[in-house]
């Protein structure tokens, strides 16, 4: 067995008790079985002296195959966003183009220290991005968008419901929990505009029978929502009339959620993916996360997509998740502690693995990463609150060590078992032939 020894870390545990220590972590395979420990051996030592070190960050709502579309959809709103760029774009998608996105997407999110991404991806080629993710050792919740109906003012193109369906369950059945877990499968109806009733009805049945994540949008923007209550009713409560509202359901944004769906969300135990970049570039509004997190609902934070973000930043989601409701609910409505429980254990427990990530804990998953103190923008440091400073000082180019199972895929900054010039300039090859095929973007 190969084993690891992070010495000397102060160790942010995210545990229960949310214990601050300093000591040792001391790691065989894929898991933590010492903390702190006592061991002076192992086959890797990694010196952690003056470094922060802390469960890796899971992100719950992210879309891999449109990070090569970045700053291509720039100050719209999202019908807009979706009609005149998302769309033509991801239709245009072939593997090869989703291989990119997908790699450029998740050495993106390692560098940053975003070891779990929950996404949804388009209509077509997602084995592409499960393969981009299985190489390079990321830990994975992956789903092809569901789409059978038209939404109308835009250009969506779906399919039917029988392809749709079988799309998805020959995906899960091909990657659902392979690579002794690190892979997973999730059902993406795209949204409630974007998928028929038989759709969503035989999504909650196979999910519930296959103990499968069901992943979509609801209530995103304004306008969208009012027309959607106007015609069939709240998105939350429409959903929960099919029977999709539980634990394995995780709702993006959620902005313009009722008093009532809080209610049925809370009672039922189902997430909501707190965007708060890509809700504030597209003008959706600002989700009212304190409000929820005070009726027992669990929120966990996503980046979305890079062409409505512009990146898939953790500390910058983290940071505004922390500022934005204060001058609403008050300074300590939302503490750093509360927001790193967003972005680690929330995002674990929305995923179906709070068992085995997004804290450290003898007996979880090594998903770990390593922050450099050290740097002027978080500085000085000598009776700084560690968790605050992650919160609010530090930044993804500060992750120094990125684990996910036992696997050291970043040290010192730089990447372990790829080379990232390589992914730049695939992906820049892959976006000029992309376009060739949209000729009247």
């Amino acid at each position: 067995m190969s084993s690891i020894l992070i010495r000397n870390g102060i160790l942010i545990t995210m545990n229960p008790a949310r214990l601050v220590l300093q000591g040792d972590i001391y790691i065989e395979n894929e898991r933590i079985i010492e903390l702190p420990s006592t061991r002076k051996t192992a086959d890797q030592i990694i010196d952690a002296y003056g470094k922060l070190v802390l469960p890796g960050f899971v992100q719950v709502h992210v879309h891999l195959n449109q990070t090569l579309f970045r700053g291509m959809a720039d100050d719209m709103d999202v019908v807009d966003w979706l009609r005149l760029r998302i769309w033509p774009l991801e239709r245009a998608h072939t593997p090869g183009s989703v291989y990119a996105s997908a790699r450029l997407s998740i050495a993106e999110l390692i560098r940053g220290g975003t070891t779990t991404a929950m996404t949804m991806e388009s209509l077509n080629f997602t084995e592409a991005a499960f393969q981009a993710a299985d190489e390079m050792g990321f830990r994975a919740i992956i789903g092809n968008a569901m789409m059978d109906r038209w939404e109308e003012g835009t250009e969506m193109i779906g399919e039917s419901t029988e392809i749709a369906l079988s799309k998805s369950l020959e995906l899960l059945d091909r990657f659902d929990k392979t690579k002794g877990g690190r892979l997973h499968y999730a059902f993406c109806p795209r949204g409630t505009r974007n998928a028929t009733d038989d759709l969503w009805k035989e999504v909650a049945r196979i999910a519930s029978e296959r103990k499968v994540l069901i992943h979509t949008h609801a209530a995103e923007n304004q306008a969208q929502t009012e027309r959607l209550a106007k015609f069939g009713g709240h998105e939350v409560e429409y959903l929960n009339s099919l029977g999709l509202l539980g634990s394995n359901l995780v709702i993006a944004h959620g902005i313009w959620l009722t008093d009532k769906e809080h209610d049925l969300l809370a009672a039922s135990g189902s997430t909501v993916a707190h965007c708060p970049s890509a809700n504030f570039k597209l003008a959706s509004g600002i989700a009212p996360v304190p409000e929820m997190l005070e009726k027992g609902i669990n929120v966990a934070i996503g980046a979305d997509g890079a062409p409505c973000n512009n990146n898939l930043d953790a500390f910058m989601e983290m940071r505004l998740a922390a500022l934005i409701h204060k001058p609403r609910c008050g300074p300590r409505s939302m503490p750093a502690t509360k927001v790193l429980e967003m972005m680690t254990i929330n995002g674990a427990k929305a995923v179906g693995l709070a068992d085995e990530i997004g804290s450290l804990e003898v007996g979880k998953r090594a998903d770990i990463i390593m922050l450099t103190r050290d740097v002027l923008h978080a500085w000085p440091s000598l009776s700084a609150d560690p968790i605050s400073q992650i919160v609010y000082e530090h930044k993804a180019l500060d992750v120094d060590t990125v684990l996910i199972d036992g696997q050291v895929l970043l040290k010192d900054g730089q990447f372990t078992k790829w080379d990232a010039r390589d992914i730049l300039n695939n992906s820049q090859e892959e976006l000029g032939m992309l376009l060739e095929r949209v000729p009247n973007l």
